[in-house]
């Protein structure tokens, strides 16, 4: 339903500029972030770089920041993404029901318009990990929303009317949805969440017009189904060949066989490709999914129009332990060999960051960013070998060695990954990556579990706790350099970095902690330069923005996600919450929940 709070003619000058008569949705994004002036992608642009070339707020002045205004969701739990600018209006999102609040910047934020979705409650039950959401999009002059229950909404940005909606997916077997959604062309790129319920992954393109749906590609099954080609579809440059999916699974295990799309969306309009990452296999129990279980875990680069499949590369085989492949896909350019490539860089929660060439699929690095990985030795990099590509798993560490209803201990990463969906970013200014990092152990039991519609189809318990040679903290804030594999500075944190990162041509990148400070370092030497408390745990994304002139930089707090379920959800059980709930017990004396929207500017006339 729709509440509008402000007067029609109040609104009608802001018409024309909210783009009613655009070509297209590329036109459109590209015009929009390419100044940095507004953000109307929960990616920043589409090569997911979360590079901002604003520079007005700088090294040198961030330390007089201070807060311009603030603003009340109204809604308690994990408050991920990140707010949209647009033409002087802020789109706000919150997390289930999934609220969307347009304010008006001239007035500080008053509330030009409201939407309340209607959706069951009943969707709460197959949410893994907290009711977040990461965002909207914006183009055409639309809002869009992917509610949790998977049904996408088209919202004029003017008003807040309901331009058409369309149904992703069934909560009632056990499918969800948690991201944002992507603009290109004339679609919009939506995916699905569900794995640990045994939902069956999925890619989806709706004409942005009318919310028709033109294609969709599964992560797993028949080739057709996967709209891939067994012949130019290729890995790591060899054909994928016929059936490559259903050889890899037993019988019909590939029907809820995982591999769910609910991480982030890159796009390169140059070669038309979007990039993405599939999750987990289900069961989290590997002794009952043998084989390789593709194409769960694995990069996707698919043609824009077609949803055809270029290449794909799978990056943890039968996954053993959670490591959920969905993270960004960060687009960048760089000098390799003295040739300037079109790069793909992805940091997997499995503890490996991944540079592959976006164009060919052809994997170029492949690195710990975390000392403590210890489930595999390494990635096979030798293209001659038969094990390319692969990671060396360490059978000290494998989860299915002894069976089943056996708890191995030790394991480094925790299944929450060295770095979850939290986006790190780029800066093309000292040509490095910024990462949130979790530094997590766990001990992992796998048991037998039998398929239900509906029903959780996990078949593993966890128990996390802090990596050794780490003092007892749990996170670091980290500056990557992907083309020599290893970091340029590490900044420790007492807690897993659950925020995503920004980095600006101020020479600045911003985070937020779990305990709620938002912060500002050096891009080079990682030198704390600012730090606020907002007033709950940060697991947002810092955005920024100018408006008449000035530069404003934005953060939501809600403490949540899944380091922070058990503040958010109230559990008791230590074991509650897949093993975070006793593994980030300690968050009780450093926050509480909140849904807070907190806006920073320099004082005026600076």
């Amino acid at each position: 339903m729709r509440l509008c709070s402000a007067p029609w003619m109040a609104l009608c000058a802001l018409a024309c500029a909210l783009g009613a008569t655009a070509a297209g949705a590329n036109d459109d994004v590209l015009k929009r972030t390419a100044s940095g002036r507004e953000q109307v992608l929960q990616t920043v642009d589409y090569a997911n770089t979360r590079y901002s070339p604003l520079d007005q707020i700088n090294a040198g002045n961030v330390g007089r920041l201070k807060v311009a205004w603030t603003f009340s969701t109204g809604v308690l739990r994990g408050h991920e993404g990140a707010p949209l600018i647009v033409n002087g209006i802020m789109y706000v999102h919150t997390p289930f029901p999934n609220v969307v609040y347009a304010l008006d910047l001239d007035h500080d934020g008053r509330i030009l318009w409201t939407y309340r979705p209607r959706q069951s409650r009943d969707v709460a039950a197959v949410m893994c990990c907290d009711l977040v959401y990461r965002g909207l999009a914006y183009a055409d002059g639309m809002v869009f929303l992917h509610q949790a229950d998977t049904t996408i909404v088209a919202l004029d940005a003017l008003t807040g009317e309901k331009k058409w909606s369309a149904v992703n997916g069934d909560p009632k077997m056990g499918e969800s949805n948690t991201a944002t959604v992507m603009p290109v062309k004339d679609k919009l790129i939506v995916g699905i969440a569900g794995a640990e319920f045994g939902a069956r992954g999925h890619l989806t393109a709706y004409s942005l017009k009318d919310g028709t749906r033109l294609w969709r590609a599964y992560s797993t099954g028949p080739d057709g189904d996967m709209r891939v080609d067994p012949r130019k579809t290729t890995t790591l440059g060899q054909s994928i060949g016929a059936d490559s999916s259903l050889k890899t699974w037993q019988g019909d295990q590939w029907k809820t066989g995982g591999g769910a799309t609910w991480g982030w969306f890159a796009y390169d309009p140059k070669l038309n490709l979007i990039y993405y990452g599939t999750a987990n296999p289900s069961t989290w129990n590997p002794t009952q999914r043998p084989g390789d279980n593709k194409w769960s875990q694995s990069i996707f680069a698919r043609d824009a129009d077609t949803g055809m499949a270029k290449w794909v590369y799978q990056m943890t085989p039968h996954d053993q332990w959670d490591y959920d492949g969905v993270n960004e896909m960060i687009l960048t350019d760089q000098d390799v060999d003295g040739k300037t490539t079109p790069l793909l860089t992805h940091f997997d929660r499995n503890g490996f960051a991944y540079t592959l060439n976006r164009e060919t699929g052809a994997l170029l690095r492949a690195d710990a960013y975390d000392p403590t990985v210890n489930w595999a030795t390494r990635v096979d990099l030798d293209p001659a070998s038969p094990t390319y590509g692969r990671p060396l798993v360490d059978k000290a560490h494998s989860t299915e060695a002894r069976g089943e209803d056996e708890t191995y201990s030790g394991i480094c990463p925790a299944a929450l990954g060295t770095k979850n969906q939290q986006p790190a970013a780029y800066s093309p200014r000292t040509r490095l990556f910024y990462v949130p990092t979790s530094h997590m152990c766990m001990d992992y039991e796998p048991f037998h579990v039998d398929y239900s519609a509906g029903q959780p189809y996990v078949g593993a318990t966890l128990t996390m706790y802090p990596a050794p040679g780490g003092d007892g903290r749990t996170g670091a804030f980290i500056a990557w350099d992907n083309l020599k594999g290893r970091p340029a500075w590490s900044k420790p944190e007492l807690f897993s970095v659950w925020s995503g990162a920004l980095a600006t041509a101020g020479d600045l990148v911003f985070y937020g902690t779990l305990e709620g400070d938002l912060k500002a370092v050096d891009a080079r030497s990682g030198a704390q330069l600012y730090r606020f408390k907002t007033p709950s745990g940060i697991v947002g994304n810092v955005t920024t923005y100018m408006h008449k002139g000035r530069q404003y930089v934005a953060v939501l707090s809600g403490i949540g996600g899944w380091a922070g379920i058990g503040l958010a959800a109230g559990l008791t059980d230590p074991d509650d919450g897949s093993g975070a709930n006793e593994a980030y017990a300690a968050l009780n004396s450093y926050t509480a929940l909140g849904g807070q929207l907190t806006v920073f500017a320099l004082p005026e006339g600076e």
